[in-house]
């Protein structure tokens, strides 16, 4: 990169960072301190700001660089992301978002332990979000090391390093400082930010090729060096039975893992009543379907106009292939048009990292405060007291996706999320759906789904190649590979539903109907949500 470009995407940086360090600040400044205001700014947005707000806080790095770069690699088979991603959205809203918005308060386990002792339940889900949280802010990580480091004209090294310890520190800053409140107004900025440079690139390239779609997949057919087979399915996940399996587990954890992710549920509690719950949820689905059609042409745009060795060659797992295409659209490297639009786009990527970051860290710092801290204490704690946990937990939580960050960072960014998605989908989702829609359920079979999905699901991602055996792996030098996935859940998921089963009809607890009663008629009606 030349020096126009680090200069001009550094100033853009600076300039988002500084706004958003205003919001904070200024957010800061104006509250009241209560838990309620922390976790989930009072419950005052508007279905369409807290649309705005989902969509920012689910367009993350992995749909914007991960997606891209996949469908530039392999076409097709790329395509598995954004349908997973956006059809996703169907179960949310038909079997989760009105639901939870009745049951809960603040955090997922309020939903389960509404029914059920909550100690054992508030642990398990606590242990759950937080672990969830990590592995999707590790993905990140991963995106804000890459961007810099194509800025700098590397591929690693100390300013990769210094990027995500950096874009950690912003991310316990914004919690810290603004919560919730601070926390959506930075979404809904950069939700803006991203669809108009989604926008702006998607007719770039439809212009490159005079609108013409057959041209452009047949450019990206050529240049992808795979001729036919990059406009088939198998590419990447055809081939051996095991590749099979990993395209079906993948499938299932995109499809089922966005309703059991805290940082969304998370949202659910910002606005006033279900019902603006199902509004924001279709908001969020119109503006997140939109932009998930533009990743495929950006990737096969990619693909066509910059090529996928080139792309390849730039970052192995495809996570430049956008700034490298926005180069390309601008008039090359070197000119004013490629420097400007690199620059924009690389910002707002960046902007799209820390928005995400801060809301995973309030949903993951929450989970820590107002489930584990208040469980583990004698007493009761009083709501200060957890805010004050609960930002503690945050520099906690950002040392520790640090860390990780800095292992990872050369896998795929979509590819890190679909871990996080399929431990969301084996731990969080059997619990949720046990608890709102089986009268027999058991607090037995509350923490036994917990655990029976998210200890499997870790396990086989450590056994998986993802960790070890392969020359992509985090420890490619060792080989302790006995799991053949590379996404666990086609195994774990089951698992959690049946370790969840199990747990309840062999439970001595009998099944509270007064409680279930009441559940039910909170979560259908809306009487007596907070």
């Amino acid at each position: 990169m030349t020096e126009d470009h680090r200069t001009l995407a550094l100033l853009l940086f600076s300039v988002f960072v500084a706004v958003t360090l205003g919001i904070t600040t200024w957010v800061g400044r104006n509250r009241r301190g209560s838990a309620e205001e922390f976790y989930v700014g009072g419950r005052l947005f508007s279905p369409m700001e807290n649309g705005f707000a989902i969509a920012g806080d689910y367009m993350s790095a992995a749909s914007f660089l991960g997606i891209s770069g996949l469908i530039a690699l392999f076409g097709y088979d790329g395509l598995l992301y954004s349908v997973g991603f956006l059809v996703a959205w169907l179960v949310v809203l038909f079997l989760v978002a009105e639901l939870v918005r009745n049951c809960g308060r603040f955090t997922l386990a309020d939903v389960v332990a509404a029914r059920m002792r909550e100690r054992p339940v508030r642990i398990a889900l606590g242990t759950s979000s937080v672990t969830v949280s990590v592995m999707y802010l590790v993905a990140q990580m991963v995106g804000a090391g890459t961007l810099v480091g194509l800025l700098l004209g590397g591929k690693g090294g100390a300013a990769q390093a210094w990027t995500v310890i950096g874009v950690g520190a912003l991310m316990v800053v914004y919690v810290s400082m603004g919560g919730m409140r601070a926390t959506t107004w930075i979404q809904i900025v950069k939700s803006v930010l991203l669809l108009g440079g989604t926008v702006a690139l998607t007719v770039l390239v439809l212009v490159r090729f005079r609108g013409d779609l057959d041209q452009l997949l047949l450019t990206a057919a050529e240049r992808s060096g795979e001729g036919a087979a990059f406009l088939a399915p198998g590419l990447k996940y055809g081939g051996d039975w095991t590749s099979r399996f990993d395209f079906v587990s993948l499938g299932l954890a995109l499809v089922l893992g966005t309703a059991g992710l805290p940082h969304i549920l998370s949202r659910f509690y910002t606005v006033p009543t279900a019902r603006a719950a199902r509004r924001s949820v279709v908001w969020a689905i119109g503006l997140i379907g939109s932009f998930y059609l533009m990743t495929m042409v950006l990737g096969f745009g990619a693909a066509a106009i910059v090529g996928s060795e080139t792309v390849r060659g730039s970052n192995p797992a495809g996570n430049t292939a956008v700034p490298l295409l926005a180069l390309d659209l601008g008039g090359g490297a070197g000119s004013t048009g490629g420097t400007v639009l690199f620059a924009v786009v690389a910002a707002i990527a960046f902007a799209t990292i820390l928005a995400v970051v801060a809301g995973i860290t309030l949903a993951s710092s929450a989970s820590v405060a107002h489930d584990l801290y208040a469980s583990l204490r004698r007493k009761r704690s009083r709501p200060r007291s957890e805010v004050a946990v609960a930002r503690v937990a945050a520099v906690g939580i950002g040392a520790l996706a640090i860390a990780l960050g800095l292992l990872a960072r050369d896998l795929n960014v979509a590819f890190l999320v679909g871990l996080a998605f399929a431990v969301a989908a084996s731990a969080n989702l059997p619990v949720l759906l046990y608890s709102l829609f089986w009268r027999d359920f058991t607090t037995r079979g509350a923490v036994w789904s917990v655990y029976g999905g998210l200890i499997p699901a870790v396990v086989l991602v450590v056994l998986s190649p993802v960790v070890s055996g392969e020359p992509g792996s985090l420890f490619p030098g060792v080989d302790f590979q006995y799991f053949p996935l590379d996404n666990p859940g086609l195994v774990s998921i089951p698992l959690g539903f049946a370790a969840g089963w199990l747990g309840a009809v062999t439970s001595s607890e009998a099944p509270d109907e007064a409680k279930h009663a009441e559940t039910e008629v909170r979560s259908l009606t809306g009487a007596g949500a907070v």
